[in-house]
């Protein structure tokens, strides 16, 4: 056998505890030897109890998995569901049918307008924050999963130790002590058996809340959608308004030509002049009023897309704006279907459900199997020597007795959580039929309000001509063709602004009904295109410890 190192045991050389020699210490400790016989017989009786029950909870822990969890399972609440919308008189059958999913603002057909949400999708920095904040969340319900099953490790330890000279001991150590090194390469082992579903309680919400993360993804890129389909629309129906502005200057041009010229030729005078040079100055600066709401609404774009403001741009559309699509309203309960808000208020609600039963759990026993083996030695060379060889193991239980009020709290809390959900998943529902009915009213108003402009229109340019050529037979007055000129334009910008807010009330709708989102359906995470400094890089966070550890490393390039 070999020797042991220079490290002693206080009192006594260390060969004294190799083999047998352990007996021969002292003829005197002879009765203390023999009394630890029984003692060890006992031991021996313990550990083979504690085995068989260890074994015993071990194959049983299956069947304690089965047993049902405590605490309530969750089910949708009742809401007051209304039999239609108020402002609308014809009902869908099947309305999610007729809007894409996810594609919603293809029913436009404005290829720029396409374009533009691709961008969004892929560079909004308030969607890469929601996204990251998912993988949050999925990330906490795959880490709370791993409470279901054992945990194993490896300690490995060297560290210099000295003992008390007065520890416990089934024998006097009459001042021995150990002082030297100590070197421990063990296994350990822990497994807390989830008899009344507290852990599965914990994942369930967690995988709720998850659900609920990805359902605020939705939301996120939805609100996104429709705020650039607005901004866009805006931008659009002032492209008309300028057009119309750009148009009367020229016009106006025109008239001050004529007026400068009648005014030469003695057929008019000064005040006419005068009139006219007013209309064009202030039809050039209703041009700057506009083109500034332009250029601050091109800027909201650009924050929209993820891209700097200084170097994006949006041209001009030659064309006007095109009337708004016909949207299907269905039911009122449809929302709870398609709008991505309420999915995400009640995941959240499902998550503070489970949350009680985790609180519950807490007025349980809990069982854990725990132990640890391998080898430990005061001598590095001796230490994976069969007499190194050391165990423990056996179960764990923890009987709640007393916390001071922190468990019977903490279930109170868990029940106002759950409360609070269900009265934030209640608003959000009424909030959706609100906005519905908001979005149908303000269509229903508008599209008369634009029918009427319409026909105003019509009758403006109708009058502006008759002023003119009654000015020009000497029947009436310049003013009455600069008021007639004035009237014509104001309606005009009248009409075209209608019709931009046609186009944004009809976003509102299809924002309220929820985008075309299907609860039912699958509706994956936007891809969002990676940011080179970002921590979530998979080559940084998800390769495994042994491969980054033996990987090689880079070769770095030639400057």
């Amino acid at each position: 056998m070999k020797q042991r190192s220079s490290s002693t045991w206080h009192g006594l050389p260390a060969h004294a505890f190799d083999g047998d020699e352990v007996g021969t210490v002292d003829q005197s400790e002879s009765r203390a030897g023999s009394d630890l016989r029984p003692i060890r017989r006992k031991h021996g009786l313990e550990a083979r109890a504690t085995l068989a029950l260890a074994t015993l909870l071990l194959f049983a822990s299956p069947a304690f998995g089965q047993l049902k969890p405590v605490g309530p399972d969750y089910e949708r609440p009742p809401v007051t569901v209304p039999e239609k919308f108020k402002n609308v008189t014809w009902r869908e059958a099947n309305p999610s049918s007729h809007l894409p999913k996810g594609e919603w603002w293809k029913v436009f057909r404005d290829p720029s307008l396409n374009r533009l949400l691709e961008r969004a999708t892929r560079n909004n920095q308030q969607l890469k924050a929601a996204i990251a904040r998912f993988d949050q969340a999925r990330t906490t319900a795959r880490f709370t999963k791993g409470d279901l099953l054992p945990r194993l490790g490896l300690p490995l330890s060297a560290e210099q130790q000295r003992t008390s000279e007065n520890m416990p001991s089934p024998f006097p150590l009459d001042g021995l002590k150990y002082d030297g090194p100590a070197y421990n390469a063990l296994v350990d082992f822990g497994w807390e058996i989830d008899l009344w579903g507290k852990t599965r309680r914990t994942v369930e919400s967690d995988e709720a809340n998850a659900i609920a993360a990805a359902d605020a993804v939705h939301n996120v890129l939805l609100g996104i959608q429709a705020e650039l389909a607005s901004t866009y629309f805006q931008i659009r129906a002032l492209d008309s308004e300028i057009a119309i502005v750009r148009e009367a200057v020229g016009w106006r041009g025109e008239a001050l030509k004529i007026a400068r010229a009648r005014v030469l030729a003695g057929a008019a005078n000064d005040l006419e002049q005068a009139q006219s040079e007013t209309e064009v100055a202030t039809a050039e600066a209703e041009i700057s009023v506009l083109q500034a709401q332009r250029d601050r609404l091109e800027n909201a774009l650009a924050l929209l897309v993820g891209e700097n403001a200084s170097s994006f741009s949006l041209g001009a559309s030659p064309s006007g704006v095109a009337g708004p699509p016909k949207i299907p309203t269905g039911f009122p309960s449809d929302l709870l279907e398609r709008r991505p808000d309420i999915a995400a208020a009640e995941q959240q609600l499902a998550a503070a459900t489970a949350r009680i039963g985790v609180a519950e759990a807490q007025f349980f026993p809990s069982v854990s199997l725990l132990g640890n083996g391998g080898f430990q030695s005061g001598d590095f060379d001796l230490l994976f020597d069969p007499a190194s060889i050391m165990w423990t193991y056996g179960p764990k239980v923890r009987l709640p007795f007393f916390s001071g009020g922190k468990d019977r709290f903490n279930l109170s809390r868990a029940h106002a959580t759950h409360d609070e959900a269900l009265a934030t998943y209640r608003q959000s529902f009424l909030t959706a039929v609100a906005d519905v009915e908001n979005s149908l009213s303000s269509l229903r108003h508008l599209a008369k309000e634009s029918e009427a402009l319409g026909r105003a229109r019509a009758s403006a340019t109708r009058a502006a001509q008759l002023a003119r050529t009654q000015y020009e037979a000497g029947a009436a007055p310049y003013l009455d063709v600069i008021t007639a000129n004035r009237t014509g334009l104001n309606t005009q910008l009248a009409y075209e602004r209608v019709a931009g807010q046609r186009l944004i009330a009809t976003v509102s709708l299809v924002k309220a009904l929820g985008g075309g989102w299907d609860q039912t359906k699958s509706f994956p995470i936007p891809e969002a295109a990676a940011d080179p400094v970002a921590k979530s890089n998979p080559e940084k966070t998800e390769t495994p410890f042994l491969k980054r550890l033996f990987k090689k490393p880079a070769e770095k390039s030639a400057p």
